[in-house]
């Protein structure tokens, strides 16, 4: 390959609107270590973790992006069970430059392939909130990951409607269990269409809500959003021996306390720990291909509303600005060549 790789270099700590928050670099490509492949990216898809490692690493220069689809184009010298020209889906690790760029250098147990033909701004949308939404569904709130097998229990998911709760609570549907949600009630028929059962404005009385709609105790909560505000109608709501999780940094110290009485574990998931301390890495493409399964069988959507494309700086800073306002539904996507 002659062609030169293309990134673009988030500068820690930039306010979005600087003229130097990116720069647009040309590189020589990334030389694949023994496990790894050399992908040519198709697109990637936008996550908060983008805007909070962008924002928070000042004065670090950054290629941020952990959601990707692109094609295979150089295979290290270990690799096996996957072949050039092989179209593959993965979200990376915060350990290594991320998927902002043309050519990338990611590890072959982190991917999985892609053998049917999809749109790509679809299959781009998948990684990042598939695997951490299957992680603390089926990993930290212990329910099964097979069809229609958790019939019988309640899950109540607080922000159901972003990228990573329009993931959960579809993957919760296909287990079997009732799945509530909070959102605004604009985003009603949305919670309907990705599996939710009962849908709960986010301005009332959660508790209120949850018992109006015929429910007691809950057996699972997933906090999708700062579980500060929301600790003490959770520890209301669930069921002895229950389980809550978040994927969020609580914005102030936690009281558990009254959770003892019910033995209640609280969980914290985070998708990029399996590679940051090196456990259970091999899970990650397993956890890829079976989210793919379920797509291409109908089962899970990827829940994309907005699709940019080429991929150069100006459409990339018009999604981060569209994300970081706080208030997105679905998926922001970019696809495409790469462009200065």
């Amino acid at each position: 390959m002659t062609e030169k790789n293309l990134a673009f270099v988030a500068q820690g700590g930039k306010s979005l609107t600087a003229a130097d928050s990116f720069a647009v670099v040309q590189t020589e490509l990334p030389k694949p270590q023994s496990h790894d492949l050399i992908v040519k990216v198709e697109g990637f898809s936008l996550n908060p973790v983008d805007e909070k490692r962008r924002t928070s690493l000042v004065d670090q220069a950054l290629i941020l992006g952990y959601d990707a689809v692109g094609e295979i184009v150089a295979l290290g010298d270990q690799v096996q069970n996957f072949s050039i020209g092989e179209r593959v889906i993965y979200a990376g690790t915060t350990q290594r430059a991320g998927s902002y760029q043309r050519y990338q250098a990611v590890a072959a147990n982190l991917v999985a392939k892609v053998n049917q033909e999809a749109p790509l701004n679809e299959l781009a949308a998948l990684p990042l909130v598939g695997l951490t939404a299957w992680e603390l569904l089926f990993e930290r709130l212990g329910f099964i990951p097979e069809y229609k097998a958790n019939q019988g229990q309640t899950l109540l998911v607080i922000n159901g409607a972003g990228g990573v709760g329009s993931m959960l609570t579809q993957l919760a549907n296909w287990a079997g269990l009732t799945v509530l949600a909070t959102a605004s009630p604009k985003n009603n028929d949305w919670l309907i269409d990705h599996g939710v059962h009962v849908a709960i404005d986010y301005h009332k009385d959660i508790v209120d809500a949850v018992h109006q709609s015929g429910f007691k105790q809950l057996d699972a909560i997933a906090a999708l959003y700062n579980p500060v505000p929301y600790m003490p109608a959770m520890a209301e709501l669930i069921a002895p021996f229950g389980h809550i999780g978040t994927i969020v940094k609580p914005t102030a110290p936690l009281d558990l306390s009254a959770l003892l009485a019910k033995s209640v574990s609280f969980n914290f998931e985070r998708m990029f720990t399996k590679t940051d301390y090196n456990l259970n890495v091999d899970s990650t493409g397993i956890i890829l291909s079976n989210l793919l399964a379920l797509y291409f069988k109908g089962q899970l959507s990827a829940s994309v509303t907005t699709s940019l494309s080429p991929i150069n700086l100006t459409n990339l800073k018009t999604g981060l600005t569209t994300l970081s306002a706080g208030h997105q539904v679905g998926k922001i996507v970019l696809s495409g060549n790469f462009e200065k």
